[in-house]
């Protein structure tokens, strides 16, 4: 909670401690003395050299050191089916550099097809230029995914950064994303952490109100992956419910062109290889982990009709829209404008509930966006282990599906398909709490500071200037409530 200050230091402002303001981390803290006293004064006494971001950065690279050591049977005896799995250090760098021509010289896109996006496709193929030596040699696929792991930890450190300057008083809840065990877990699958850097740094940017920074860091994720393109839409809902319309067209129009300049020489240059990605997610068909491959593979041992591919594809995006829908429908009915963090969360998480196909990695994305929407400890925890869980029924199922391996480490499918549930409930939970708290504000762990939007950037403040009330005679303000600190 917030507290006063002395006289002189009221120019400064405290930052929010989690060891006062939450209770689990309360409770933790009993072995070490209790909850930060008030003499302390953080953000007002000098910490010495132990700023919180000095300490986030050493979290981050302590958490990226053991990740890599999860990889460690895989370093030790090489990324071979099925024990890549059994072992859980399964990371597409390995495969993609022995069967995509990486090993051999052949430049992603330019030089074939290949199943990611532009930046992506350049990140690969420049970091197999780093190897030395040639061909697929167990020795040189190492060494590409040992200078993708370093990379991907300095993703991750940016990301943790920027996290932290997001939250302004905030800054310990960027240690959730330092701390992550699904960042750890699943950092090293593919490249994904790179996304997350640059929608990281581009709300950091937004929040800062540098709109065209903003945007470009924006275009730069798209071209790495399309979900940022949710993020741009939780704006576009703020825009439409404060009438401030600039910061959308600025910011969009920034990414627009951004993504345009770094897709448009590849496209340029080979066409087909350049389209191959979007091709290849409109084609697919259910993937591990997504609601459809969960209940076709019920229906195969009920005996039940199946999902057809066709059938996948037109369900798939419907829900995604009913979900968008009823996220637009809070944005635009809640009684106090949400925060854009509350947004791109429940847009994202959307995304994720619908999409034909969920990977391990994918919960990368929501991490950063949790610890700004909802930072609560508690439910972050308990949403982690969920999903651990689910990181390794999936490599246990897999393990089985995939290579016939020995059956005494095989997952069965019940048991898979209720680490499926468990991930999706959870997902639904949070989004649902983060709902309870755009409707009730006194829920919210940011809001209940007296502060309105400290990721909003221009509309941070900002009056509503629509808004769909649900009753005639609503208030658009919270009974009892200063619509400024409420």
């Amino acid at each position: 909670m917030e507290e006063s200050q002395p006289a002189g230091n009221r120019a400064r402002s405290r930052l929010v401690v989690p060891s006062r303001s939450d209770v689990l981390l309360r409770n933790f803290t009993e072995v070490a003395g209790g909850p930060m006293g008030r003499r302390s004064e953080p953000g007002v006494v000098s910490p010495g050299p132990f700023t919180v971001e000095r300490v986030l950065v050493l979290l981050a690279v302590l958490a990226a050191l053991a990740g890599v050591l999860l990889k460690g049977y895989c370093r030790a005896n090489g990324w071979e089916p099925p024990t890549h799995f059994y072992a859980t250090c399964y990371s597409d760098f390995p495969e993609l550099f022995r069967s995509r021509g990486l090993a051999d010289g052949a430049f992603p896109i330019l030089g074939g097809q290949f199943e990611y996006p532009v930046l992506i496709a350049l990140v690969a193929g420049l970091t197999a230029w780093l190897v030395p030596g040639t061909g697929a040699s167990e020795g040189r696929v190492l060494a590409y995914f040992d200078i993708n792991a370093v990379l991907l930890a300095a993703a991750a450190v940016v990301t943790v950064l920027a996290t932290a300057r997001i939250s302004a008083r905030r800054p310990w809840d960027a240690a959730m994303v330092a701390l992550a065990p699904g960042i750890i877990l699943a950092g090293t699958i593919n490249w994904d952490l790179w996304t997350v850097c640059l929608v990281a740094v581009g709300m950091y940017f937004f929040a800062s109100q540098r709109l065209v920074p903003a945007g470009i860091l924006f275009g730069l994720a798209t071209a790495t992956n399309l979900y940022p393109l949710l993020v741009l839409a939780a704006i576009l809902l703020l825009a439409l419910r404060t009438g401030q319309y600039r910061p959308l067209l600025v910011t969009g129009a920034a990414a627009a062109v951004t993504w345009t300049a770094v897709n448009l020489p590849f496209a340029a240059a080979n066409f087909s290889g350049w389209s191959y990605y979007f091709r290849f997610s409109a084609d697919r068909d259910a993937g591990y982990s997504s609601p459809w491959f969960a209940y076709n593979l019920l229906a195969g041992r009920l005996r039940w009709p199946g999902l057809s591919p066709a059938a996948v594809d037109l369900l798939a995006p419907t829900f995604l829209a009913l979900l968008c829908a009823g996220i637009a429908f809070v944005a635009l009915t809640a009684p106090r404008r949400p925060r854009l963090a509350q947004l791109a969360f429940l847009l994202v998480a959307a995304f994720i509930l619908t999409n034909k196909a969920y990977s391990p990695q994918f919960v990368l994305w929501l991490i950063p966006l949790l610890a700004l929407a909802r930072p609560r400890w508690r439910d972050f925890l308990v949403w982690q282990g969920i999903e651990g869980l689910h990181w390794g029924a999936v490599w246990m199922y897999l393990g089985q599906v995939t290579s016939a391996g020995s059956s005494q480490h095989n997952l069965d499918m019940p048991y898979y398909v209720l680490a499926v549930a468990a991930h999706m409930v959870a997902v639904a939970y949070l989004m649902v709490r983060i709902t309870w708290d755009i409707y009730d504000p006194t829920y919210d762990p940011i809001r209940r500071h007296h502060v309105d939007d400290p990721h909003g950037g221009p509309f941070s403040g900002a009056p509503d200037r629509f808004r769909l009330s649900l009753r005639r005679a609503e208030h658009p303000v919270l009974p009892g409530k200063d619509p400024t600190h409420a």
